[in-house]
């Protein structure tokens, strides 16, 4: 199912570097006084021995390593050389102590500390491989229908508790930001140092960063210079990684920067005008016309009109009937391929 070939526009250089999330800029090196402020019994980072370096965050590296004191694996997120700022480990540290206990949110363990230079360590559960790297393993080979069901229905279930209850937006859903565990059946959501509140009032309240997120999971509403927008942006993003899973590549994998992404999102708004849920057909494996339904509402252009995330997990492709699935199998064998997600250009 190829994905159009961009329009010809004048192009802003992507804010990314291979997909890479965006956030604020670099703030000033962290001293040994800023520990001062913080009231908290900081672990010692020469408690762990660094083990293997598992990926990047929004703000530094993530690292493999071993508690020294208890033998256990965890991950430890370290700011990069460039950006050791000690306010956005707490302010990272602070988002997931809220989700603390939430089976799909990466669990946080301790903040850890460098006596002599005052840098912060922010030290977690390790919960597996990310989802991006388990999709490169697979060889773009996709999930089945039953495997993403289960999968979406956990990462809706945590993007309820964020959005509804604790009022946050995280802003950089991505499967490089899902991690993969209990034998590749639990799914959790991780990197929060660009997680911000819900705005009061979305509509009219922006955000103070020009970007945030992934170029290829950005909503439309921040591809068009918005800053006022709301959880929908979470949603949007997840309804890629949605597609992610049972097409074994991304989305919107052509767009080399912000305007093609917005060409080609506004073309998926066209032909989903124009031929419904049904522009989800031509699937690896069929998806039954409730799982387009869904599909059309993550994916809805309109932030107003598209689905919160509560609304998502109380959709009939989760609560209704299974053997819709099965009836769609054999309907797509006999009249296979309707219509293709987004038509090749």
């Amino acid at each position: 199912m190829a994905a159009p070939a961009p329009a010809a526009s004048r192009k802003r250089r992507a804010p990314d570097d291979d997909g890479g999330s965006t956030a604020a800029a670099a703030a000033p090196a962290c001293k040994k006084h800023e520990l001062e402020p913080y009231d908290y019994e900081f672990r010692s980072i020469h408690d762990y021995e660094q083990l293997e370096v598992l990926g990047e965050g929004s703000y530094g590296v993530v690292v493999k390593a071993c508690d020294r004191r208890t033998g256990d694996t965890v991950a430890i997120k370290m700011a990069r050389a460039s950006n050791r700022d000690s306010r956005a480990v707490v302010r990272e540290a602070c988002r997931l102590a809220e989700c603390l206990g939430h089976p799909s949110v990466v669990q946080i363990r301790d903040l850890a500390a460098e006596e002599e230079t005052g840098e912060l360590f922010l030290v977690m559960e390790f919960a597996g491989p990310s989802l991006h790297r388990l999709l490169r393993q697979r060889q773009q080979r996709p999930f089945t229908v039953a495997e993403t069901r289960g999968f979406m229905w956990q990462l809706l279930g945590a993007l309820t508790t964020l959005h509804d209850v604790l009022r946050m937006v995280h802003r950089d859903i991505k499967p490089a930001n899902i991690l993969v565990s209990g034998g590749g059946e639990v799914m959790k959501l991780c990197d929060f140092g660009t997680a911000a509140p819900v705005m009061r009032n979305p509509a009219e309240t922006p955000y103070p960063e020009p970007r945030v997120g992934t170029l290829w999971y950005r909503a439309p509403e921040q591809l068009q210079g918005g800053r006022c927008y709301g959880p929908g942006v979470d949603v949007w993003a997840l309804g890629c990684v949605m597609v992610e899973l049972l097409t074994g590549e991304p989305l919107f994998a052509k767009a080399d920067d912000e305007d093609d992404l917005l060409v080609m999102a506004m073309q998926l708004r066209q032909e989903i005008v124009s031929a419904g849920p049904e522009v989800f057909s031509g699937l690896p494996e069929p998806l039954s016309p409730a799982g387009r339904e869904l599909l059309r509402g993550l994916l809805c252009f309109d932030p107003e009109e598209r689905l919160t995330a509560a609304e998502a997990l109380q959709h009939r492709w989760f609560v209704g009937d299974k053997e819709e699935e099965k009836d769609t199998v054999v309907a797509e064998a006999e009249h296979p391929g309707s219509v293709p997600l987004l038509s090749a250009a």
